[in-house]
C-alpha cells in the first residue's frame, strides 16, 4: 500500500515525448524507438531513459550523435518502459522500471521490478545478438533510474557488452548484482557521468556506488585506457546533463566501439 507523499516534479534536461503510433516493435516485451545508423550499421547503444521519461526523450541526443562521423554505424534501440504506481510520487502512474520508495534510496528496493525490467533489457540485447550484432559491440547504458537498470543489467550479462554508460546513476540491490556478477564484469568500460549539484541521485550516493563497484572487483580505468570504471564529474550539473558530458561520452563511445572497415 502506498503512503501518501508530498508530490516532487523531476525536471530533465530532455523534453518528454509521447509515443506515438509509428513506434517500432520487434517480438520484445518492451516498445522502443530506434534512431538507424546513417552507415552500415556495425554497432548498437541501448540506452534506457529515467523515471517519468520515454525513450523519445533520448531521441535528440540519439539523433546529434549519429550525425557525427566517428558513429555514423551506431543504431540506437530506446525503449519505453512500462507505466506504473510510483510510492515515492504518491502512487502516481508513470513511466517507471521499478517502484521508488522514497527519493532517499533508503528504503528497501523494489527487487522484483528490477529483475522483471532486466529480463526485459535482455530481450533488447538479444535481439541485436539475433540481427547479427556481437555482443562486443553493444554498448547499454541510461539516464537515473535507466542507468540503475544499465549497471543491473550489462554487469551480469552473460556474454561480454562493449560497456555499460551510467548517467546520474546509482548501483541497485548491491548484494543480488554482487551475486550475478559475470565473470568478464571486472575489466567492462564504463562510463558514469555525474552532476556535482545532483539533489535527486546525490553525488554522496553515486560515490559510495563506484566504491562498492571497486570493492567487487571493478577496476579503475587508468587514463588513455578503457578497461574499468571512468567516473567523471561535472561541477554545477544538477540532474540532468550537459554538453560537456555529452561531448566525453561521445569520444568514449567512438573509442569503444569503433567504425570497421
Amino acid at each position: 500500500m502506498c503512503d501518501p507523499v508530498p508530490h516532487r516534479e523531476i525536471s530533465f534536461v530532455l523534453n518528454l515525448h509521447l509515443p506515438s503510433s509509428n513506434m517500432a516493435s520487434i517480438a520484445t516485451t518492451l516498445q522502443f524507438l530506434t534512431v538507424p545508423a546513417v552507415k552500415k550499421h556495425t554497432a548498437t547503444v541501448i540506452f534506457v531513459h529515467g523515471l517519468g521519461d520515454t525513450g523519445y526523450g533520448w531521441q535528440p541526443v540519439a539523433g546529434m550523435f549519429s550525425k557525427e562521423t566517428s558513429l555514423g554505424h551506431v543504431k540506437w534501440v530506446l525503449p519505453h518502459s512500462p507505466q506504473s504506481p510510483v510510492t515515492a510520487n504518491m502512487c502516481m502512474v508513470m513511466p517507471s522500471w521499478f517502484d521508488i520508495k522514497s527519493f532517499g534510496f533508503k528504503d528497501v528496493e523494489d527487487e522484483a521490478g528490477m529483475l522483471k525490467s532486466k529480463a526485459s533489457l535482455t530481450e533488447l540485447i538479444d535481439a541485436e545478438l539475433a540481427a547479427g550484432i556481437p555482443s562486443n559491440r553493444i554498448i547499454l547504458g541510461g539516464f537515473s533510474q535507466g542507468a540503475a537498470m544499465s549497471l543491473l543489467t550489462g554487469l551480469s550479462f552473460e556474454k561480454q557488452l562493449a560497456g555499460i554508460v551510467c548517467l546520474s546513476g546509482w548501483v541497485p540491490i548491491k548484494d543480488t548484482l554482487h551475486k550475478m556478477l559475470a565473470p568478464y564484469a571486472k575489466r567492462l568500460p564504463i562510463f558514469w557521468g555525474h552532476g556535482s549539484n545532483d539533489p535527486l541521485v546525490q553525488p554522496r550516493l553515486a560515490e559510495e556506488s563506484v566504491e562498492f563497484l571497486k570493492s567487487i572487483g571493478i577496476l579503475d580505468a587508468k587514463p588513455n585506457e578503457l578497461a574499468g570504471l571512468s567516473y567523471n564529474v561535472y561541477p554545477g550539473v544538477g540532474h540532468s546533463t550537459n554538453m560537456q558530458e555529452l561531448e566525453d561520452l561521445k569520444g568514449w563511445i567512438a573509442k569503444v566501439i569503433p567504425e570497421q572497415s
